[in-house]
């Protein structure tokens, strides 16, 4: 499939620039992948779409306040944009923008004294090494990290807004954007509903706002991000499927964390990196449900939430949101999509 099977023409006013000031407070649109049925809905109706004994499952990583800007010691402006941190804790993997380039070698001074060496460069990314504990100072230091679609500068609301509420793990350059939407309320009252909740790990990297480069989608390479998928979501997943209950995954970040875990003989606990890219013709192993924000154009989500639901489905969605002017994007309104049953792996979902 090419790249231009997944694009979709997108007012720009229909981007999300800010948060509602409640976070429940998000349109949701049902799609059903078996049928292409669309369902105007609120966030606040997500209860009536989940079943007792379903299980979601959230990402628990924490958003770093990544932006850096500094000055190469030649004077020209650099800004560095965290990817993520390594194992010393002093050397990173970062996107990094300076006047004339920067190359092995060149020094970056920072705020409060600090300075970043710029070690090598490993594809579209830098391997920099500070002279100081990396995440203790981005978390000193750096800004909240917007996507690039949103044209203002971070504000002091966005260091909480722009995370979820059961934010745990440090380590993400950016949000888990379906995640955003929930209230501790609202999750509370799904577990009384009778709804398993569990929690996994992927530290989502600034890779996730690269567009599709190549024509040919089988061509694309995603960058590698860090996931764990604890025993104990791994035990929750087999309850569920015990019980006849359905695992739903919050965000693409949580369905490429537990099809990675899956990719051997069954889901098993796992640590380590992911660069799983998920097109059209895969077959999910572990999950029945996505609950999901509106993708950008010719994007490898796009493409995810396609192999899911269809790609024509999937795009006549879209058609349909931006008519009812649904909200884009990171701070925007949310999917819930069911699959289409040709997308899904019989013989690994047995119980």
């Amino acid at each position: 499939m090419r790249r231009a099977d997944f694009f979709y023409q997108l007012p720009a006013e229909l981007i999300a620039d800010r948060p509602l000031p409640r976070r429940g407070a998000s349109r949701l649109l049902g799609v059903d992948g078996a049928t292409g049925a669309l369902a105007d809905l609120r966030f606040d109706d997500l209860g009536s779409l989940l079943r007792p004994g379903d299980l979601l499952v959230l990402n628990d990583t924490r958003v770093l306040p990544a932006r850096l800007l500094g000055r190469k010691a030649s004077g020209g402006a650099c800004e560095i944009l965290l990817e993520r941190i390594l194992d010393d804790g002093r050397r990173v993997l970062a996107q990094a923008r300076a006047s004339k380039g920067l190359k092995p070698g060149a020094r970056i001074e920072l705020p409060a004294g600090a300075t970043a060496i710029a070690i090598a460069r490993h594809g579209d990314l830098f391997e920099l090494e500070f002279d100081r504990a990396a995440q203790t100072y981005f978390e000193e230091h750096g800004s909240v990290p917007l996507p690039p679609y949103v044209t203002r500068d971070a504000e002091p609301e966005d260091r909480e807004r722009y995370q979820t509420v059961y934010a745990e793990a440090p380590g993400a350059v950016a949000a888990p954007t379906a995640g955003l939407h929930f209230e501790r309320e609202a999750l509370a009252e799904l577990a009384r509903r009778g709804i398993a909740i569990e929690r996994l790990t992927l530290h989502v990297g600034a890779g996730t706002f690269m567009p599709l480069r190549a024509d040919e989608i089988d061509a694309h390479r995603m960058h590698a991000e860090r996931i764990r998928v604890p025993s104990a979501c791994v035990a929750a997943v087999a309850a569920a499927r015990s019980r006849g209950g359905r695992v739903v995954a919050v965000g693409t970040t949580v369905v490429r964390a537990l099809e990675s875990a899956a990719a051997g003989r069954g889901l098993q606990a796992f640590e380590g990196e992911t660069d799983i890219f998920i097109r059209p013709g895969y077959r999910f192993r572990v999950v029945d449900a996505l609950l999901t924000n509106f993708h950008l154009p010719e994007s490898t989500l796009l493409v995810l939430v396609a192999a899911f639901a269809g790609r024509e489905r999937v795009l006549a969605a879209y058609h349909h949101a931006v008519e009812a002017r649904y909200r884009f994007f990171s701070y925007g309104d949310a999917m819930f999509v069911t699959p289409d049953p040709s997308a899904l792996d019989a013989k690994a979902r047995q119980p």
